[in-house]
């Protein structure tokens, strides 16, 4: 009989979790028959599709559950799990490999909107329930308001694990800005407050590892835009030596987002990262929230695109940000738009200072890059402050003096 929408959900994180390549061999392990391999195509499709809503790791603002199921052609998805004592769960707004998350109010002690991740039954072992576990303790070391902060954890009335954390009720970053017609200067100063919260992660151990828009979510708070950084799934910690059970989640794994991963997690050994993989992805991030385009093209997710994608990532230089908007056509054109100019105009604010700023973040050796988030943040803080910055064209000495 036809596989239910649980057990094709769960096919799609086992096979998200794999390299592509080794993808078709879970396929046969599972028996799947040519219209079940199909439909698993289309959602690792939409999965790594521009959409972002069926990513990995559960982002808060995603709508996994809906798009699932709609994708799968079926009239809804499963619904609430069992209760938990002073909570009313609303609805699914989000999913991963460990756990859905759900918008609900606690109602006691204090009556609240908040979103809760509950593990999923499936995968209830000692292993993923440490994994869980992990996840709460990583969110716990952080106190900064721009991450979603955590409230609560405990076990459902049926004995699953969860916890409660901030709801954020926003928008992904670019498309925030983008949205919003924010002008290039705007654009930099929300960046800084994601590098701030960014900063205090790594300052208590976090490398978040799969920082992309719709992982920095921006709400308002009195009327000002905040951002706030969600999402840490697949976070581990900066210090000490990964245990046996981390080793086995990454080896051999695609630990990330393709587009926004850096050379050395799209290498052959991806355990060998440190929190210069974030001052990467805040490259990536920056790039797209100035040009509008991300620095390599989207790859497919057939084996031999993403493999080609990673070749591409590991050996070749991106164009700079003001080149690139010159020669995107009418993808410039829009670009330039929502950024309050034209394309000769976007490209002469990029010209210079966050070209090289930009560049630098996107190194492809870490040595060369900032060293920390907080050297990035401080180069885009002297540019805004139109001082002289570190990062300058290779070969060419450009230092503050």
């Amino acid at each position: 009989s036809p596989r239910s929408w649980d057990e094709l959900d769960a096919i799609l994180d086992e096979a998200l979790d794999l390299p592509p390549e080794k993808r078709p061999v879970l396929f046969d392990r599972l028996q799947l028959d040519p219209p079940e391999r199909e439909r698993l195509e289309k959602l690792i499709a939409a999965a790594e599709s521009d959409d972002d809503t069926l990513a990995a790791g559960g982002a808060l603002g995603g709508r996994r559950g809906e798009q699932l199921a709609a994708l799968l052609g079926e009239e809804e998805s499963p619904g609430a799990p069992d209760s938990i004592p002073g909570y009313r769960l609303l609805r699914r707004i989000g999913s991963g490999g460990m756990g859905h998350v759900w918008e609900a109010d606690q109602l006691e002690p204090v009556h609240r909107r908040v979103a809760v991740k509950i593990i999923r039954p499936e995968r209830d072992s000692d292993r993923v329930v440490a994994r869980f576990e992990s996840e709460r303790q990583t969110l716990a070391r952080m106190n900064h308001p721009g991450i979603a902060q955590i409230f609560d954890a405990g076990l459902t009335d049926s004995g699953r694990h969860f916890f409660t954390m901030e709801f954020v009720d926003g928008r992904p970053l670019a498309a925030f800005c983008d949205e919003h017609r924010l002008s290039i200067d705007d654009r930099l100063r929300l960046f800084l407050e994601v590098c701030d919260a960014v900063q205090h992660a790594h300052q208590k151990g976090v490398i978040h590892r799969d920082l992309k828009p719709s992982n920095v979510l921006v709400t308002r708070v009195d009327g000002r835009p905040v951002p706030k950084v969600i999402d840490f799934g697949i976070a581990r910690l900066a210090e000490g030596a990964l245990d046996r059970e981390s080793l086995l989640t990454e080896v051999g794994m695609v630990i990330g987002t393709p587009e926004y991963m850096s050379p050395e997690q799209a290498g052959a050994a991806p355990v060998d990262v440190d929190t210069r993989a974030d001052v990467y992805a805040l490259g990536v991030l920056l790039y797209e929230l100035l040009t509008g385009a991300l620095p390599f093209e989207r790859p497919g997710s057939d084996p031999v695109a993403l493999a080609s994608f990673f070749s591409e990532l590991r050996e070749t230089d991106p164009p700079r940000p003001s080149p690139r908007v010159e020669q995107h056509g009418d993808k410039s054109l829009a670009a330039a738009a929502a950024r309050g100019t034209e394309p000769v105009g976007l490209a002469r604010a990029l010209r210079g200072d966050l070209d090289w700023i930009v560049m630098k973040a996107l190194e492809k050796d870490r040595s060369r890059r900032y060293d920390s988030v907080g050297e990035l943040a401080a180069d885009v803080g002297r540019h805004l402050a139109d001082k002289p910055v570190l990062a300058g064209p290779p070969g060419a000495t450009y230092r503050m003096g």
